[in-house]
């Protein structure tokens, strides 16, 4: 399963460099993810996650150990179809002539690229997460001050004479170890910044230098290694299947024992062959149908979970007339009692419904009832609130005009004087 991103000859472009770098990382997020969603009904899984980069480091150790081993090449790399070679020119003398050709990957190299794609990254993370953990910590202690003394620190001397007892010498060695491990950790926090800012500086460096064309590493590991990654031709990838075949055959002839043995040990072999063989599609694919069918499922229970949108009811039915009552007119802004437009509404406080001042005044006046009556007085004390407000408001307007008329008179005059005066100095 090869991924060719494109590009002439046999350097790899800088995208492909950049897809082999950065696939790790989004493998690690998928198979992290996908353990978390699995150990919401699997319990044990949770063990696994809180050793996430252990378990990580132990997967990665045997793929990229497995596909330098088999293709020199590591995991991703050998994904995209590249190949890792050595810059060192071995020298082969042949009939009479020598040939010059680049070497594979030695053995020490094999080891060391490991270490780099492996061993350092564990490292770091674990570093990274000391340096947080720290950072959280001396947060904590400047939003809320020190924190109690914990049991592994306490003071056990207490008075003049100190009190001896059998687990002195074990609670003093153990703070003796707390304080180094504090200490440590105190240290890594100040460190690991300028650490991780000068490794990302040179990283970013000679990914620019390559995009560039101004070296032939894309990082400082490979150029300290002394390996070169370069595409795999169709004659190196037929030449790799070959030693691959050659190296098996060569353990199934080491295997030693009865024959139901080697038949048991052979039958381990081809399965374990078969693991590692398939492992780069396989997690590739797990992981894409895994999300695939995470998608498929959460936009089933996002539309079995939304909210039914209902259609607006219909307005209620009209009120039944009574008897002796009046009915309303169809246009709303109409008065119930003369027909027409209103004027001076005044809303009945009895019923909510608006009519005519003088209108409602007149019908409420001309029946004789209780409620009706005391509906009329009602009327009436809104009316005269009503009056009032008009009256404030129309003495109102009257100060604001003639306040107007003043300043603007007053203003006129002062011009007046003022052009006078002027012409005056002139003449």
């Amino acid at each position: 399963m090869l991924f060719q991103v494109g590009g002439d000859g046999t350097r790899p472009t800088f995208f492909e460099m950049a897809a082999a770098q950065q696939l790790p990382a989004s493998l690690r997020a998928a198979l992290t993810y996908s353990l978390g969603v699995f150990a919401l009904r699997r319990s044990f899984l949770h063990k696994i996650l809180d050793y996430e980069d252990e378990f990580y480091a132990a997967l990665m150790l045997i793929l990229e150990g497995h596909s330098l081993r088999t293709t020199d090449a590591s995991f991703a790399e050998s994904l995209y179809g590249l190949r890792r070679k050595s810059v060192r020119l071995r020298l082969r003398k042949g009939s009479g002539e020598e040939e010059v050709q680049h070497s594979g990957l030695e053995k020490r190299q094999r080891i060391l690229s490991v270490v780099f794609l492996v061993v350092l990254p564990y490292f770091k993370s674990k570093l990274h997460a000391i340096y947080n953990k720290e950072r959280e910590a001396r947060l904590r202690e400047s939003l809320w001050g020190m924190e109690d003394q914990g049991f592994d620190e306490a003071d056990f001397f207490t008075g003049e004479e100190p009190v001896v007892s059998r687990g002195d010498s074990g609670n003093q060695e153990l703070s003796v170890r707390v304080q180094l491990a504090t200490k440590i950790k105190k240290f890594i926090a100040v460190c690991y910044p300028w650490i991780h800012a000068s490794s990302e500086g040179l990283s970013f460096s000679y990914q620019l230098l390559y995009l560039l064309d101004a070296t032939r590493f894309y990082s400082l590991g490979l150029q300290a290694l002394g390996i070169q990654v370069c595409r795999a031709t169709g004659q190196e990838l037929m030449d790799t299947s070959s030693r691959i075949s050659k190296i098996r055959n060569h353990e199934r002839e080491r295997l030693r024992g009865p024959p139901w043995l080697k038949t048991v040990q052979g039958a381990l072999l081809t399965c374990s062959y078969a693991v590692l063989d398939y492992a780069q599609t396989g997690l590739i694919a797990a992981v894409f149908i895994f999300k695939m069918m995470e998608w498929w499922y959460q936009s089933a229970e996002e539309r079995l979970t939304a909210p039914t949108v209902y259609p607006p009811p219909p307005p209620p039915p009209a009120p039944k007339v009574a008897k002796e009552g009046i009915p309303l007119p169809p246009d709303s802004s109409l008065c119930a009692l003369c027909l027409q437009k209103r004027a001076n509404p005044s809303v009945v406080t009895v019923s909510g419904f608006v009519f005519c001042y003088s209108c409602v005044f007149k019908y409420v006046t001309k029946v004789s009832s209780p409620k009706l009556q005391a509906m009329s007085s009602d009327i009436d004390s809104g009316k005269r609130g009503s009056d009032k407000e008009a009256v404030s408001r129309h003495l109102g307007t009257i100060c604001f005009t003639v306040l107007s008329q003043t300043v603007r008179a007053l203003f006129s005059i002062s011009v007046w004087r003022w052009c006078n005066q002027s012409l005056n100095r002139k003449s």
